[in-house]
């Protein structure tokens, strides 16, 4: 694995940038949002979760993590300060120009790990592009279920604002955490219900607000999050992360041959 300065791709220069393109041409883009998360956890719990998951995960995957930037789509959190967001079509174009900058350069495969579930659709779309047409191969990967899905039976599941968005924070920015500021939270039962239910893969019906699931705009208990358990969580969801994505990845350029299968398909057509 190489040794470079940082992994971060905006602390490197020109020569150390071409240099791991050329050692190993893996690209890491964190997505998130700026949105509410009560008065306990700051507007950019979204993008600081995938930038310090994606960090962790580019050293074991020896990848850049590209500056992503921290906007996403979150029109369902605008009813409440503190939220700012893109159209899906605006989103979808910053995401392609920006990792299709670095196909031109050299990178090859692309991570795009996400926090925030109202960028799923476009991502996917973004995702398909940049394999279509510019010969990346992409993966991309739900880093708040992978948390989910390793936390959640002792954190309360996945909420906005609970405990698992509050030990995002901890491992990185401890000093943005008020948990002695939690003085009122939503209906526990019914947003967990809502959450439920539109999470399933069958049924799917639209929300535009986030308060009809969270009337105050959260919930959840995150008073129990400790910076302790906080990097347990980093440790263990970045390393399920990189082991799969790698062994993934190695599926992906197997069966579809990376850029070279996508140019031959360009050509044939």
């Amino acid at each position: 694995m190489a040794q470079i300065p940082s992994r971060y791709f905006i602390d490197l220069t020109q020569p150390e940038i071409a240099a791991q393109l050329q050692n190993n041409p893996l690209v890491i883009l964190p997505a998130g949002s700026v949105e509410q998360h009560g008065p306990h956890l700051p507007t950019g719990t979204d993008i600081y979760a995938a930038n310090v998951i994606g960090h962790a995960v580019a050293e074991q995957m020896d990848g850049l993590v590209l500056p992503g930037g921290p906007l996403g789509v979150t029109p369902m959190h605008m009813p409440f300060e503190g939220t700012l967001t893109l159209t899906p079509e605006t989103y979808m174009r910053v995401v392609e120009e920006t990792c299709a900058s670095t196909a031109q350069h050299g990178a090859k495969q692309l991570l795009i790990l996400n926090w925030h579930e109202g960028n799923i659709p476009s991502l996917s779309v973004a995702a398909d592009k940049l394999h279509r047409d510019h010969g990346m191969t992409v993966l991309t990967v739900q880093a708040c279920y992978i948390a989910a899905d390793l936390y959640g039976h002792e954190c309360g599941g996945l909420t906005h604002g609970g405990e698992i968005e509050a030990l995002a924070i901890l491992a990185h920015r401890p000093e943005l955490v008020h948990l002695d500021r939690i003085d009122y939270s939503s209906d526990q039962e019914h947003g967990r219900k809502m959450d439920k239910l539109r999470r399933t893969r069958t049924f799917q019906p639209v929300l535009t607000d986030i308060r009809s699931i969270a009337a105050t705009g959260w919930y959840g208990k995150p008073e129990h999050a400790t910076v302790e358990k906080a990097q347990r969580m980093l440790t263990e969801v970045a390393a399920a992360i990189a082991a799969e994505a790698g062994e993934i990845f190695r599926q992906l350029e197997a069966v579809q041959g990376g850029v070279a299968e996508v140019r031959r398909l360009q050509q044939a057509s």
